[in-house]
């Protein structure tokens, strides 16, 4: 018989000890508790560290993407580009399927053209994944194994501290404390999740590719949207921003911003012809890029299974629902 995996599992306190001892070099962002009672991803000193209860409800890749920033600032004789952050960032509290979304939005944001300005934040930074017995209500939190720099498993008292990237190994080396913690049977654990959501998306992804879902259908949807654009501010893949410029003075700043293809005037062209004039092609739009225009791109559906759509949409047209009504009455 194979002897179990042995490595360090700490203690939540020791972890949060780990973080004050790291500050110094790093931009810490983790997982803390709000007085509303929800989390968010923050900085220590904003709140109590909250590593236990899934996913963080916010977009987590918005720490390298975040809603708005400042792409530049002209004044008379001087254009002052954003620079790269004081200090790299440390960032936890991903779960597997944000590591997935992750690993996308590098590949996005690099192919054909590098952004900058992303990988000013991105570059240099350590990102840990969070797993195991902590999920909300109990949820195993499926082990991720790779695509971040470290991994906390939990397994129900304390977190096995798992490296991966040589910055992953050499954080992973200042936590003190600890005693030996077996990572075996929490990954047998996550091998046992059910895959029925991915299942789901990639059966509906099938038939949007073959044609079989009618233009009626997304009419039927879009009836329902009220176009608050929630699904597309919580996504981690969704990508899209605009660009504006603000004057005051002599000084003019460059600012980007998400945008969301639910917007009546995301796609409208200076002539006045939208090519997404409707709320069915705008809901048609919002699916169809995801498992559609993206595979056939990319190679890949873009929708990870994180599920933060269909938690945020408050008539229940989340890319998960969606996916199954297509199945249901199309396959």
């Amino acid at each position: 018989m194979q002897k179990d995996r042995t490595t360090k599992a700490v203690t939540s306190e020791e972890f949060e000890a780990f973080l004050r001892s790291v500050a110094p070099q790093f931009d810490v962002r983790v997982p803390i508790a709000l007085e509303d009672g929800t989390r968010a991803l923050g900085r220590p000193d904003e709140g109590p560290l909250a590593l236990a209860g899934g996913a963080i409800p916010g977009k987590p890749t918005s720490v390298f993407f975040p809603q708005f920033e400042t792409e530049l600032t002209y004044r008379p004789g001087s254009i002052e580009m954003q620079g790269a952050p004081e200090k790299p960032l440390l960032v936890v509290g991903f779960t597997a399927q944000d590591a997935d979304c992750l690993e996308f939005i590098d590949r996005f944001f690099s192919e054909e053209y590098c952004d900058d300005i992303y990988f000013g934040k991105r570059t240099g930074a350590v990102v840990g994944v969070v797993s195991g017995r902590c999920g909300a209500g109990g949820e195993f939190l499926k082990i991720a194994g790779g695509k971040c720099d470290f991994e906390l498993v939990c397994d129900g008292v304390r977190f096995v501290v798992v490296p991966y990237s040589e910055a992953g190994r050499r954080l992973c080396d200042r936590i003190q404390g600890g005693v030996d913690g077996s990572l075996d049977q929490l990954q047998r654990e996550s091998d046992a999740l059910g895959t029925e959501f991915a299942d789901v998306v990639g059966r509906a992804s099938q038939l949007l590719r073959e044609e079989k879902v009618p233009e009626v259908f997304w009419q039927e949807i879009a009836d329902r949207c009220i176009g608050c654009t929630a699904c597309n501010l919580a996504c981690p893949t969704c990508t899209c921003f605009d660009v504006y410029d603000w004057k005051c003075g002599n000084t003019v700043e460059r600012h980007r911003i998400w945008d969301s293809c639910q917007f009546g005037g995301f796609m409208r062209e200076a002539s006045g012809h939208n090519p997404l004039g409707t709320e069915a092609l705008r809901t048609r739009r919002r699916i169809h890029h995801k498992l559609v225009a993206d595979p056939e791109r990319w190679g890949l559906i873009t929708c990870f299974f994180c599920g933060r759509c269909d938690k945020v949409c408050p008539v229940g047209i989340g890319i998960e629902a969606v996916s199954r009504e297509i199945v249901e009455r199309y396959g």
